[in-house]
């Protein structure tokens, strides 16, 4: 059993262990030694043969089909996010990506970073580096991004960084997000040696990013919001949209917005003010 096919198996009962019987319709079963569904109440809700099931958990099965994978998600109740990490770990040669080489922006989009004046933003490789970013966006996001050289990875930061901390007003959140979002990428590239390095580092790092890595959660978002603090500005709560570039190796340009009218958003163009005329932070992928 190879590792990704370990993985799988994890991943499996880590999404049962989150359910109980009730949650999928059941009612009783007797006591249980362990939180969450039995494997033959999972096999039961997709319509498989429990020892099926069992040898897909178990990571002995070569040649299932998509349709009995859909069926287990719906059993498991798992989300978009969830049930494409099922498949790109039980079918890991079906839309696997290739393991990526250093990333490097565009210079159209370094100079688009710079145009965005008023907003803080950057792009975001697959493994979290930070590639490119804006004035506004190091200003927000803590300064870190100046100090880190070459190592300006966004899950370093906030992992193995003190001022991470201090930074973020709500670090189990961010951290816990980032560590999902890892999680998504490895599902998608299993062979990539610069994740498998990252998260080999941060393991040993951070007692709090082992954790949660082994509890195998997957997310994938577009959208969200987050607060800073600024050492000058005080508390800063931004939106942020994701838009990724088709054909450059799932870069994301991440652009963060404040509410009209807000403590946040005059925050913002006070900075804006004050650095109009900064120049993009570039990353050389290494």
């Amino acid at each position: 059993m190879d590792e990704t096919r370990g993985v799988l198996g994890a991943y499996l009962r880590s999404r049962r262990a989150k359910l109980l019987p009730g949650d999928v319709g059941l009612i009783g079963g007797g006591p249980r030694r362990v939180p969450g569904l039995r494997r033959e109440e999972v096999a039961s809700l997709a319509g498989v043969n429990v020892d099926y099931y069992a040898r897909l958990e178990q990571g002995r099965l070569r040649n299932v089909s998509t349709a009995v994978l859909d069926a287990v998600a719906r059993a498991l109740r798992l989300d978009g996010a969830e049930r494409a990490h099922l498949r790109h770990l039980a079918l890991p040669t079906t839309g696997r990506g290739r393991p990526l080489g250093p990333q490097r922006v565009r210079p159209a989009v370094e100079s688009m970073l710079a145009a965005l004046e008023s907003q803080p933003a950057f792009v975001l490789g697959d493994r979290m580096d930070v590639l490119a970013a804006n004035w506004m966006a190091q200003e927000v996001m803590g300064g870190w991004l100046a100090r880190a050289a070459n190592r300006r990875n966004l899950a370093r930061f906030i992992f193995l960084d003190p001022e991470a901390h201090i930074v973020h007003r709500d670090w189990d959140i961010v951290a816990e997000e980032a560590v999902a979002t890892l999680r998504h990428y490895s599902g998608q590239r299993p062979d990539d040696e610069r994740l498998r390095t990252l998260v080999d580092d941060l393991q040993a790092g951070s007692p709090d990013f082992a954790r949660w890595w082994n509890a195998h959660d997957v997310r994938s978002r577009s959208h969200g919001s987050a607060t800073y603090r600024h050492a000058q500005m005080g508390e800063i709560t931004v939106h942020c949209e994701a838009l990724e570039f088709p054909g450059d190796d799932h870069q994301r340009l991440c652009i963060y917005t404040a509410e009209p009218g807000s403590d946040s958003h005059q925050a913002l163009m006070l900075m804006a003010s004050l650095h109009s005329t900064a120049q993009p932070l570039a990353h050389d992928g290494r």
